[in-house]
Formats: C-alpha cells, structure tokens, sequence
C-alpha cells in the first residue's frame, strides 16, 4: 500500500554521515513538530539524481525553508558511505542526506522502484513529499523515466 495525502509517515530509521562517521536519526526526529521536504532518488551518482534532481534542491533550498519548511532531506536507497561520499562530491551543505541502505523505509511507504533487471535491486522511486507534523501534505510520485513533479520547483509551488 502506498502512503497518501493524509496518512502518518511510518516509524523507522536512517542512516547519515555526522562528523564523527555513521550515525541515525529516527523518523521521530526528523519530522516531529517540524515541517520536512523529503526528496527521494533511484541512487546516488546516478546521472539524473546528480545533474538535475539534487542540484535543483541544493539552488533552491533556502527558497524552500524561506516558506516555513524546517528542514529539506535526500533520501537514497544506498549505503551511508556513498551517500555521504556523494553529498560531499555535490557540495551538499543545507540539505539532511539520508541513507536507506534496504530500501526498508520506502518499503514501508510503498514507494520502490524495482530496478532488480539493470543489477540495482530495489530503490526509492523518485519522488518528494511534505511532512507536517509527521503527516504527508503532498506526495508527488514521478512517473518512470520523468523528473518534473518531484523537483525543487515544482515543491515551491506546492508550498
């Protein structure tokens, strides 16, 4: 079943690069009493998530959290060392980089991509939600191969 407009973001946990290496944060954390953009990507150093997806989040993140959002997160459905390799690669500095290194979150909002037939295994599929309170206020599922309802621009408009 996939997570709707309405629904409470289900309990779990990620992965992210702290200072002093490999650390988590709970979904309790992360959006309790804060408003969150939660973007996802197929995979880190992908071409898309790398030239479009992130970057248009990384430009347009202070325009983001200017209309009241706490905090903007990448979620990707690899292991915390690439993704911290690759938020350090983009030049990531306002944006949580999250790692779902089983895909058991977005598991758990039926958001994956299986992409097992291209040797990838499963992966968030592309999208973007607001959080409130830890309750979904906007889900945009991008369909395969697209990236548009997902975007930084299309999440300020949402805003």
């Amino acid at each position: 079943m996939t997570i709707k407009v309405g629904d409470k973001v289900p309990s779990g946990k990620f992965a992210y690069m702290g200072d002093n290496g490999p650390a988590e944060i709970s979904t309790d954390e992360l959006f309790n009493g804060k408003k969150v953009v939660l973007f996802a990507v197929p995979g880190a150093f992908t071409p898309t998530c790398s030239e479009t997806h992130l970057p248009g989040y990384i430009v347009a993140v202070d325009d983001i959290k200017a209309k009241g959002v706490d905090t903007v997160a990448c979620l990707a459905v690899n292991d915390v060392f690439v993704v911290g390799a690759w938020a350090a690669q983009q030049n990531v500095e306002h944006i949580t980089m999250l790692s779902d290194g089983s895909a058991d979150y977005v598991t758990a909002l039926g958001l994956t991509l299986d992409l097992t037939s291209r040797g990838l295994g499963v992966r968030a599929d592309r999208f973007a939600m607001i959080v409130d309170n830890g309750v979904v206020t906007h889900l945009a599922q991008e369909e395969p191969g697209q990236m548009d309802v997902s975007s930084a621009e299309s999440i300020l408009k949402a805003l």
